[in-house]
């Protein structure tokens, strides 16, 4: 259980505060509710490319990360689909340095031309880093436009394409920026060693002057069900073929949502799981084999992928999976090894309420998700999921006509 207070400031701020004095170091972290799905089809990677621009100087510190390190404090910032973070740790006597820096940069950016053309520099450079460079970097690039046509998940979090990001102007980041990096689109969390009416005073102080803002139209398609299979295939220099098959799933406020989790928990978490036993030990058709959920906020996908030895074909491996998801939707798991898989999620999901950050990070998540209260209900969601439920939305969500299949040949070693 999860103790915290909540406020909402005149400007939008809502601000979230849970002590806990078993540790020295206070975690401050800001969520802005915005994320890749925020974005204009024709300008996309612009939340990431925030992700650098915060912290090229802000209205009145030029330097965000010195007065920081000065204090004994660290730093970082993510961005997903749906929102993007940043976050500070720093000794809890300190915690004022945190509310003058942030609070800074939600006021207004030092924008300027020369501080654009280096950040865009960077991102150009991670775009062909992590996405043009690498073995399997560029799956994202053609799984997602795949799998979503309308629903702006079809474009990775770093952009579309990295012209979307070489044509954008001060105007666009000016205009993107005042459009949702605002107090009424934040959510604040303070955890760690700290009073709860000192923190809110604290943020009356530093965020209670900025005026809250014009939000940009929130309004987002929503994806027409898929009623038929999708396959594409790519051709690579790299080691070995690979398959990666997509599956909408619901989302993440859904009732069947811990249901899919734990039904890809049960395909591929650890070594004990259905396929790494059966499809990479026993048949030694994969050299791995994964099942994971995106995770998404509006409906996610549910993604299958395996690595194929030089001696599996494409339509094996299909049969396969096939095989094992078939199962899924036609016999009941047994009790203890679904059991053992909510074991397993309950384990990761209290290690990780040990640390100050993550309980920062969390609470301004389900806050996000519509009140920070249900992350103490998690746990209850995911323990009252039952083996008809997994057999349920198995047949629901790995249906053959909900999926995208991608074939990653190898132009080395690959096997037809």
């Amino acid at each position: 259980m999860i103790d915290f207070v909540k406020y909402k400031l005149d400007n939008g701020l809502v601000l979230i505060v849970h002590t806990d004095f078993s540790t020295p170091i206070a975690a401050f972290n800001l969520l802005y509710i915005v994320g890749s799905k925020n974005e204009d089809p024709e300008r996309t990677g612009f939340a990431h490319l925030f992700e650098h621009l915060m912290f090229g100087g802000s209205a009145n510190i030029p330097v965000f990360d010195e007065p920081l390190e000065r204090v004994g404090g660290e730093n970082n910032a993510f961005t997903s689909n749906d929102l993007t973070n940043y976050y500070i740790t720093v000794p809890a006597e300190n915690i004022e340095t945190a509310f003058w820096l942030e609070s800074d940069r939600m006021l207004s950016l030092a924008f300027s031309q020369k501080s654009l053309d280096i950040q865009k520099s960077v991102v150009l450079e991670e775009f062909n880093q992590r996405y043009l460079n690498q073995p399997y970097g560029d799956i994202w690039l053609y799984l997602r436009p795949l799998a979503y046509k309308v629903h702006p998940y079809r474009w990775p979090t770093i952009g579309q394409s990295p012209e979307h990001i070489s044509r954008a102007t001060l105007a666009d980041v000016k205009n993107f920026f005042f459009s949702h990096y605002a107090p009424n689109n934040a959510i604040l969390c303070v955890a760690g060693p700290v009073d709860p009416n000192e923190i809110l005073e604290l943020t009356h102080k530093w965020f209670g002057s900025i005026e809250p803002r014009k939000l940009a139209n929130k309004s987002i398609p929503r994806e027409p069900e898929q009623t038929e299979p999708r396959f594409h295939t790519l051709e690579r220099e790299v080691p070995f073929n690979a398959i990666y098959k997509a599956y909408h799933m619901c989302n993440r406020m859904h009732p069947d949502y811990p249901a899919v989790d734990l039904l890809s928990d049960l395909l591929s978490n650890g070594r004990s799981s259905r396929l790494y036993q059966r499809l990479v030990k026993e048949k030694q058709l994969f050299s791995s084999v994964n099942a994971y959920i995106t995770g998404d906020v509006d409906e996610g996908l549910f993604i299958l992928t395996g690595q194929l030895y030089n001696s599996t074909t494409f339509e094996e491996a299909e049969e396969a999976l096939s095989r094992e998801v078939e199962e899924l939707k036609n016999t009941l798991v047994d009790a203890n090894e679904l059991e053992k898989v909510k074991n397993k999620f309950e384990a990761n999901f209290l290690f990780e309420q040990e640390n100050v950050l993550n309980n920062a990070m969390n609470l301004a998540y389900y806050e996000m998700l519509g009140d920070a209260n249900l992350l103490n209900n998690e746990l209850q969601r995911y323990s009252s999921v039952t083996n008809e439920d997994i057999r349920r939305v198995a047949a629901s969500t790995l249906d053959v006509k909900n999926s995208s299949t991608l074939y990653y040949k190898s132009k080395i070693n690959g096997k037809g």
